[in-house]
């Protein structure tokens, strides 16, 4: 029979080979991706909402990929559990104080479980254990934050524009305050009182320097000025010559 030809077993043989070398490929990606030919040991966190992380993320650790998402479950209408595959190898690393973030991998890239450093003093998390998190901020709600900020920008714009409208006709309450003449004189009286306090001071300082306490000092500070004034001329001098 024709089945049983050479050339029939041939094609038999490499359509077999060639299943199992797809079969051990796709072996060897979904364990490469499930860390099965890694030691591992598990950490679990919960979020009130996972936005949009699936089962086979990538965990990341200063930017490494040390793990993935093994399992996520909800267990009431507030928390989600997530559960972690993370290599033993950096272990020693990741500290109980350790928290879990959501991030993304580019801008619209997947999603990733992103774990922050500890601090040096915590203990190392142990096989089993439950880290801290800080929930993940929408885009969505980013978005209508933006939304509820360009509204108020122009409400605050519309509304300066209306007030410098009332300024320059000299209509409403500061253009009222402009024109008043009492408000006008206050502010020349306030200005008259500071030159005054500023005279005083002056007076103050030349009282100082006549007391016998402080005669000494002035008079330092009088002669050390005369010699660096006489330095300078003699410098001045020195160069015109030249």
């Amino acid at each position: 029979m024709e089945t049983h030809t050479p050339k029939y077993k041939v094609r038999l043989g490499l359509f077999i080979a060639g299943g199992l070398v797809l079969f051990i490929i796709a072996i060897f990606f979904i364990g490469k991706q499930k860390n099965l030919f890694n030691p591992v040991y598990r950490l679990t966190t919960t979020f009130y909402n996972v936005s949009g992380l699936q089962v086979g993320c990538i965990v990341r650790f200063s930017g490494i990929n040390v793990g993935t998402v093994d399992n996520i479950k909800i267990i009431n209408d507030s928390t989600v559990r997530v559960g972690m595959l993370i290599k033993k190898s950096v272990r020693q690393f990741i500290r109980a104080d350790c928290q879990a973030g959501i991030g993304s991998s580019g801008i619209i890239g997947d999603r990733v479980l992103i774990i922050t450093q500890g601090s040096n003093d915590s203990p190392l998390t142990r096989d089993g254990q439950q880290i801290d998190s800080k929930e993940p901020v929408e885009t969505d709600a980013i978005m209508a934050s933006l939304l509820v900020t360009a509204d108020n920008a122009a409400i605050i714009s519309d509304l300066l524009a209306a007030i410098m409208n009332k300024i320059n006709s000299g209509n409403g309450t500061l253009g009222r305050l402009i024109q008043d003449s009492t408000i006008a004189e206050n502010i020349n009286q306030t200005i008259m009182n500071l030159k005054k306090s500023s005279k005083g001071l002056n007076e103050n300082m030349n009282a100082a320097k006549e007391n016998f306490l402080f005669k000494g000092y002035f008079r330092r500070k009088a002669k050390a000025a005369e010699q660096k004034k006489n330095d300078a001329d003699e410098k001045r001098n020195l160069k015109n010559k030249k």
